[in-house]
């Protein structure tokens, strides 16, 4: 385990922070911030000044310098008895790991979906019983758990237990996510993928605004919920834009 500040990302493109909003002081722990959807999310917690603090957790080092991140490198993702002291005191945690499930089994990928989260989810609510948990789902999960598509099911089965648990819990089910300001997949099918739909990337907003949604407007959906919470606990891809806009 190793702790400290992240190294300099240079193609972040974030400055001084927004004045987006008027609540301060929201303590974020952030989960999955090397990954396409948590790199964005972290670009708009650095921007947003109701955002005091964020600590990544992850297995590799996100590659980030600024005064309001610190993060929290570990192998083991599924035990934090060791990380008690770094976990106290937080107000949100925003969870963006995610896997394909392409070529995985259901109990491979049951583990590093559902256990893995729930593991997180566990640790932070035994220290912070006031805590939000915006999860990262995707459009078309199932909630009754029964469906055809395994990845669907899964991930409902983790939607579903994390909205028992007490605490706030907001479910974020967007549909194609398009990167933005310096963003990029670490896969490369990924990468070829949003380099062909860029340029028609406002045309896909106009045919398709119920289905598509940018790293930008899950970052700011996420803080806005963790400032003031949300009528619905599950945000399906419009929900997440119009939250995004009210930030």
């Amino acid at each position: 385990m190793a702790w400290g500040r992240c190294s300099i990302w240079r193609d972040a493109g974030f400055g001084d922070p927004s004045t987006r909003g008027i609540r301060d002081n929201v303590k974020v722990v952030l989960f999955g911030a090397t990954g396409m959807v948590g790199a964005g999310v972290l670009i708009e917690c650095l921007d947003d000044s109701r955002v005091e603090s964020v600590l990544t957790v992850g297995r590799r080092p996100c590659a980030v310098a600024h005064p309001k991140v610190r993060e929290l490198v570990r192998a083991d993702l599924f035990d934090y008895g060791d990380a008690t002291d770094d976990f106290l005191h937080v107000d949100a945690c925003f969870f963006c790991l995610g896997v394909s499930s392409v070529g995985m089994s259901e109990a491979a990928y049951h583990r590093v979906t559902y256990d893995l989260t729930i593991a997180a989810a566990q640790a932070l609510l035994g220290l912070n019983p006031a805590l939000t948990f915006c999860y990262v789902s995707g459009e078309g999960t199932d909630s009754t758990e029964q469906g055809r598509l395994m990845w669907a099911r899964v991930k409902g089965k983790a939607e579903n237990q994390l909205l028992r648990m007490p605490f706030k819990a907001f479910m974020f089910r967007p549909g194609y996510i398009h990167p933005l300001r310096g963003v990029r997949s670490r896969l490369r099918v990924y990468r070829a993928m949003h380099a062909v739909v860029t340029p028609f990337y406002p045309l896909l907003q106009r045919l398709m605004p119920k289905h598509v949604t940018t790293t930008a407007n899950i970052g700011r959906a996420m803080i806005e919920v963790a400032a003031h919470g949300h009528a619905k606990p599950v945000l399906e891809n419009p929900d997440i834009n119009a939250v995004a806009g009210a930030g």
